[in-house]
């Protein structure tokens, strides 16, 4: 049955082609999103959810979304959704945050511009029959310093621009490079050396603990006299009573804002102050950014819910279309591991260490590391996926580590899993030989070749005559065939494993009867989602 999706706001008719072009049974209703109540009386219908910012996906809304799989938000802000609830159910969590950079790159300049020369002001003044040609002296911006405050995707676009424009550009980010610093031209710095140089400031972070108030009232008084501050990212980034005193003292000569703490802002400690240029969180309003944000945020739902493709999840790894072609028995196999450990280990797990080994190395190791904890989480709750799994892992005080090598044996690549609880260490290797299959490689430092199935049995004995037979007549006598039979042991006369791959469910009777010979000190059936 083909997936069905909900559009509950204002989206183009040619995001909502996107979806039947491609098979997805979509309902567009985009008035539903006003109606908290009506939205959540029907969301439980539908595989995906596509909004703006009009619908509130709320905790309520979310338990009671008991098919949804995917919630899309046409454009960067997902403050209208609780991403902790919708990770606690499994849900994905997707924005656009690519759409409208462009744009909102483009409003800062544009409002940098304005408050450099005092456009509003002038323009209501000329409006109003004056001639005020001596009250608007502005200031040229050829030759300033630019103080960017979060150089990523966006903040990147405004160096660009600001460097066309023959500014000095200054950055602060603690996630860029020295190297990328150089490729797009800026001098990085710290935030105090930026706020003593910049002769303009914006704002280009997202609102985060510690972005919150970055600029604060201290670090507002250690500006530049005459500073210009634009804010066109988040509100919640300045404090905006303290800058309006900076501003009527002087100190501060300018500032333009598109975004503000409380939004729909009817009141603000900036308004009716000279030389302050608001506008109406207009960063991403265009006629092109919306079409854009719309056509995406189509696209990346139908990818996740045809192929399992994720772009620009809030709360899962991004896997590409084309990664998921590749990683895609990767991703099995890792889940076949955990699930493994999971299935074995019946006290409290406090540490898993992943090891990725040669060719699996260089993969999207985040998406590998979510589907092994999700294996070893499904154990004990099968409704655990990949969005939810690291929630619950990190609930229950679970720290995961990850280790990567050069390829260093036999196998091109291997994912080993290892696992530490009060009493004990566990470990399982797994690689994917070139038919594409899952295999088990390694057990407890035993090596071994086991194909997985869905309904598998593992034992441990002391490596003595007869349990080869032993097996099979028991399972014989229970109605059980084996279709695989794999045997390890760490040396002669030492332990031993089996690991034997069913085509049906094993009988307690059978486990019962395996353990009533006494020659096996493990019998335990696992099942695994092949």
């Amino acid at each position: 049955m083909a997936p069905k999706v909900l559009i509950s706001d204002k989206l183009s008719e040619a995001a909502v082609q996107i979806f039947k072009d491609r098979g997805i049974d979509v309902d567009f209703q985009p008035d539903l999103g006003k109606d908290k109540d009506k939205l959540l009386e029907v969301i439980g219908q539908y595989d995906g959810l596509a909004i703006r910012s009009a619908t509130k996906a709320t905790e309520k809304i979310i338990e009671a979304a008991t098919n949804l799989k995917v919630i899309g938000r046409a454009g960067i802000g997902v403050d209208n959704v609780d991403r902790e609830a919708a990770s606690r159910k499994g849900i994905i969590v997707m924005n656009t945050p690519f759409g409208n950079m462009i744009t909102t790159a483009e409003h800062a300049i544009a409002m940098m511009f304005a408050v450099a020369r005092q456009i509003p002001e002038a323009s209501a003044s000329t409006h109003a029959g004056k001639w005020e040609k001596s009250k608007f002296m502005g200031v040229e911006l050829t030759g300033k310093t630019l103080g960017v405050i979060g150089a990523g995707n966006i903040g990147s676009i405004v160096c660009d621009r600001a460097r066309g424009l023959k500014m000095k550009v200054i950055a602060m980010d603690p996630f860029l490079s020295e190297e990328r610093a150089t490729e797009i031209g800026v001098e990085k710095v710290e935030l105090d050396e930026l706020l003593k140089r910049a002769d303009f400031i914006t704002l280009h972070v997202p609102l985060t603990a510690d972005t919150k108030n970055i600029l604060s009232a201290e670090n507002l008084a250690k500006t530049k006299k005459g500073v210009r501050i634009i804010n066109c990212a988040r509100g919640g980034l300045v404090d905006e009573a303290a800058l309006a005193e900076l501003l009527k003292s002087g100190h501060v000569a300018g500032a333009a804002f598109d975004v503000f703490a409380e939004e729909p802002a009817k009141e603000n400690p900036l308004f009716n102050l000279p030389n302050v240029v608001v506008t109406p969180h207009l960063g991403a309003a265009t006629t092109e950014a919306q079409e854009n944000v719309a056509l995406q945020v189509a696209e990346q739902m139908s990818d996740y819910l045809l192929t399992g493709a994720v772009q620009n999840a809030l709360n899962m790894p991004s896997v590409t279309a084309e990664e998921a072609k590749i990683m895609g028995p990767w991703i099995k196999l890792s889940g076949h591991l955990g699930n493994y450990i999971g299935q074995m280990t019946d006290e409290p797990i406090k540490a898993v260490n992943i090891l990725f080994d040669g060719e699996v190395s260089a993969m999207n190791l985040k998406a590998l590391t979510a589907a092994t904890i999700a294996g070893i989480m499904k154990a004990s709750n099968p409704d655990v996926n990949m969005v939810s799994a690291p929630v619950v892992a990190k609930e229950r005080g679970v720290k995961i580590s990850t280790t990567k090598q050069d390829q260093s044996g036999a196998f091109e690549g291997y994912v080993k899993v290892t696992i530490v609880t009060d009493t004990r260490e566990r470990s399982i290797a797994g690689t994917v030989f070139s038919d594409g299959k899952p295999r088990f490689i390694q057990i407890k430092g035993i090596n071994i070749d086991a194909e997985v199935g869905e309904h598998m049995l593992y034992t441990t004995n002391k490596d003595v005559p007869g349990i080869i037979g032993t097996l099979g007549t028991i399972l014989g006598k229970n109605d059980v065939n084996i279709a695989n039979f794999t045997l390890g042991r760490a040396d002669a006369k030492g332990e031993a494993i089996a690991l034997l791959y069913v085509d049906a469910p094993l009988p307690l009777q059978a486990i019962e009867d395996l353990k009533g010979t006494g020659l096996f000190q493990q019998v335990k059936p696992l099942t695994f989602d092949v």
